[in-house]
């Protein structure tokens, strides 16, 4: 399949990925959505399923956001056309979805957000708006007509009287409508309005950076976590000085020396971003196995080829230390040394995972220890 519409991924990351959108037609020739409106609405009813409602004119408010769980019988007060309902996390409760994710891993997993799907009648729209991450808008059902180009940011002058981020006086550069297998990429800050022509499904596979606030906060509560943080600053060679007001150099030094030691441990650092960036996104979607496995029971079904897939709300990712690899898998760490450290990558490579690779290390007792707590964690599964 030509995804990329004739480039390599390593030329639409050097040409485009964060700088230019690229249309690109049947880049799934012959696409089937997965999930039909009626399906989509079912789960937006469900509870832990995000989902929201946008309504162009709302009894003449501007672009409304009505946020779900929805009652079934919401769908039949619905305006005829110029509403959109969007359902975000589809990948976590639809396999089929999840598995177009594997045609994504040039982008590193922890870069992954989710697959939102958006189902409009005629018209339905969520108006014309800027993302702050990178987008795959893959035409899954019906048309859409998009209108995109120009960056925009915090200054872009927007819509009174909604909650949305619409943007008003833009015209966009470019238009064109895309039909089932189409898809546009777009990256962030790049305004774009998309229409629905007919009854449509289009999904949205997103990519996510965390903000500077998100690193700082998040490495230095990691800190703050460490066993050493509640150790008191000291000083024995305090000195008489002659304003007791006076706060000295060196307590500033002092102080210095202690947060660029803790800033600057990389080991730490690592530690904490492959945990921050493999956390669940809610507490729904990684549910421990009904019935928690053996080491007997697993064993065998790795043995026999049975099929491990990750969970699809599931996140993997590993880094490697000089002599030892931490894997990352929904918040969680585990350090692996010596003849275990290609477990790793074995693990993060792809969601079905190569099980006559997996079954070398399941002769050895750590590490089936190991793969019965990310199945009984619900992490993964058999098919």
């Amino acid at each position: 399949m030509d995804m990329l519409g004739g480039l390599t991924p390593s030329e639409f990351l050097r040409d485009y990925w964060q700088k230019k959108p690229l249309v690109i037609r049947r880049a799934f020739p012959g696409f089937q959505c997965p999930v039909s409106a009626d399906e989509l609405a079912g789960l937006a009813c469900e509870e832990g399923v995000e989902s929201r409602i946008v309504i162009e004119n709302d009894d003449g408010k501007p672009w409304q956001l009505h946020n779900g769980p929805f009652a079934p019988d919401r769908f039949s007060e619905l305006p005829e056309q110029d509403w959109t309902l969007l359902v975000q996390g589809l990948d976590h409760w639809v396999p089929e979805i999840a598995d177009l994710l594997e045609h994504f891993r040039f982008v590193p997993n922890w870069r992954l957000d989710d697959i939102m799907a958006s189902y409009a009648p005629k018209g339905g729209s969520v108006g014309p708006h800027y993302d702050q991450y990178d987008v795959f808008l893959l035409q899954a059902q019906g048309h859409r007509r998009w209108t995109f180009g120009g960056h925009c940011d915090h200054t872009s002058p927007r819509v009174e009287g909604t909650p949305l981020r619409i943007l008003s006086s833009w015209d966009g550069e470019e238009t064109v409508t895309l039909a089932p297998g189409d898809m546009l990429y777009l990256p962030p800050g790049i305004g774009h309005h998309g229409v629905a022509e007919d009854d449509c499904i289009t999904l949205s596979v997103g990519f996510r950076a965390p903000t500077i606030d998100d690193v700082l906060t998040g490495f230095t509560d990691f800190l703050c976590n460490q066993s050493d943080a509640s150790d008191h600053l000291n000083d024995p060679d305090l000195q008489v000085q002659d304003n007791p007001g006076t706060i000295q150099p060196d307590v500033i030094d002092r102080l210095e020396t202690v947060i660029r030691e803790k800033l600057g441990d990389r080991r730490q650092l690592a530690l904490w971003f492959g945990q921050y960036s493999t956390a669940p996104k809610s507490m729904d979607i990684v549910v421990p196995a009904e019935e928690p496995a053996s080491a007997e029971d697993l064993a065998k079904a790795i043995h026999t080829g049975e099929q491990m897939r990750w969970n699809e709300g599931s996140r993997f990712a590993y880094y490697e230390f000089a002599s030892e690899t931490a894997l990352f898998v929904d918040g969680e760490q585990f350090l692996l040394k010596g003849e275990a450290c290609p477990l790793a990558p074995l693990l993060c490579s792809a969601a079905r995972i190569d099980m006559a690779a997996l079954a070398r290390f399941a002769d050895d007792e750590a590490l089936l220890g190991l793969l019965i707590t990310l199945y009984n964690q619900g992490s993964v599964y058999f098919e």
